[in-house]
């Protein structure tokens, strides 16, 4: 997701023939129709419509290599689902080559659904290096980084600027300004993507990582999450319900609503993705001009984001490998990726443009978000991500909800991530 989606919304699934690890003219090229032709790129939908102006720049360059979009739902877990079924249709896939979540990249790659890369036909050096670390899998290089993410807390600067405050650094510093200023404006204190789906994961892990703690560990073989870390982690989450900080309606919220909830001037604090401080910023919005960002917060200072993004990742039965190939590196070049971020307020991977003067003065959060990337942790590693994911999802709703307790949940938590390990 996210990129946008990893969360998340944003999440751009190209369907796109990656490859060139297929020498173009090799017998199974041939085979597949030879190295260059038309693609497939499926996206689980493109909010700021900036991606089909750079396709048509690539068609009409590239009038035999033509690009045909496809649109998958804008929900990363109902995207996930389609493009899995899509995959196991093996010959008949509809897609040559997948921006896969970030999270997916082990899944499918165990899955025999993605083929690996050779590192030296991409520019990875040039990128942030937490990025890279997500397209791998079992010590090969299954994707390609395209989109990178992180959590940031936005704020409304003039509320804080008003009470004399800085912006919090530290957990109980969140909970005691969303406890005690929020109300004295009409405000909720504090929300993020709370709904039982792939965002909770990701605040969960945010927070389970903020408190020095993990969920997984050895690529998805070993359960790391009992632990008074994760007690912690959770506990701050579910305290924030019980006491009236974190509204219970932000047990409801995805990106759209907590970012609209937001936008609209009814929470002081935030959880989300950058895209969200982009659309809280701009004309017509309710808080324009009084947006500020800062890294996550957590128990003792800053805390731990979970990397967002996408990879992009080739199908195992790709047609047209030397399009593919030529495709993506237009998609990484550094001009495609300024506009990844002016035009669709996507963060991107190429460490260089977080430093362009021009981009900072447009895009005054760039500083803190490359700092939060450079800091994050990747979602947990598992061949079986959608099933761990879904019992995070559960497991943290239900205490979140008041059903069970920090401790039991995170028992109940380890014992379901250790089935699914053995169930694999």
């Amino acid at each position: 997701m996210r990129w946008i989606r990893a969360a998340g919304r944003g999440l751009l699934v190209v369907a796109v023939v990656l490859s060139g690890y297929v020498a173009s003219g090799s017998p199974a090229d041939r085979a597949r129709g030879g190295g260059r032709g038309p693609l497939t790129l499926a996206t689980a939908g493109d909010l700021t419509s900036y991606l089909g102006p750079l396709l048509d720049d690539w068609n009409r360059a590239h009038p035999g290599e033509k690009v045909t979009l496809v649109e998958l739902p804008d929900s990363a877990d109902e995207t996930h689902a389609q493009m899995t079924t899509d995959l196991r249709g093996g010959d008949r896939s509809r897609f040559d080559v997948l921006n896969i979540d970030v999270a997916w990249t082990s899944e499918f790659a165990a899955a025999g659904w993605i083929s690996p890369l050779p590192r030296d036909r991409f520019p990875l050096d040039g990128f942030l290096p937490p990025v890279v670390d997500t397209a791998r899998y079992d010590g090969r290089l299954y994707a390609v980084p395209y989109v990178t993410n992180a959590g940031l807390l936005l704020y409304r600067k003039d509320i804080l600027a008003k009470e004399g405050v800085a912006p919090p650094r530290t957990w109980a510093e969140l909970e005691k300004q969303a406890r005690t200023i929020a109300p004295k404006y009409g405000l909720d204190g504090y929300a993020g993507q709370f709904l039982p789906y792939e965002g909770l994961t990701v605040n969960a892990a945010e927070a389970v990582y903020s408190a020095g703690g993990t969920i997984l560990g050895d690529e998805g073989e070993r359960v790391t999450v009992d632990s008074a870390a994760a007690r912690e982690g959770i506990g701050f989450l579910a305290d924030g319900v019980r006491d009236g900080w974190i509204p219970r309606k932000a047990l409801t919220y995805k990106e759209q609503e907590s970012k609209q909830a937001f936008q609209d001037g009814r929470l002081l604090f935030l959880r989300n993705w950058p895209y969200a401080y982009v659309s809280a910023s701009a004309p017509g919005s309710a808080v324009a001009g009084k947006v500020g960002a800062v890294p996550l917060p957590g128990p003792d200072g800053p805390g731990t984001s979970v990397l967002g993004g996408s990879n992009l990742a080739v199908n195992a039965r790709a047609e047209h490998p030397d399009s593919a190939a030529r495709l993506i590196a237009y998609l990484t070049s550094e001009r495609v990726q300024r506009q990844v971020l002016t035009k669709g307020a996507l963060p991107p991977v190429r460490a260089d443009l977080y430093e362009d003067p021009e981009l900072v003065r447009e895009f005054p959060y760039l500083p803190t978000l490359r700092a939060g990337v450079r800091a994050a942790a990747p979602r947990p590693k598992s061949p079986r991500y959608d099933q761990v994911s879904l019992a995070v999802q559960a497991v943290v709703h239900d205490a979140m909800a008041g059903h069970q307790t920090p401790e039991a949940a995170v028992r109940r938590l380890a014992r379901e991530l250790a089935d699914i390990s053995r169930r694999g």
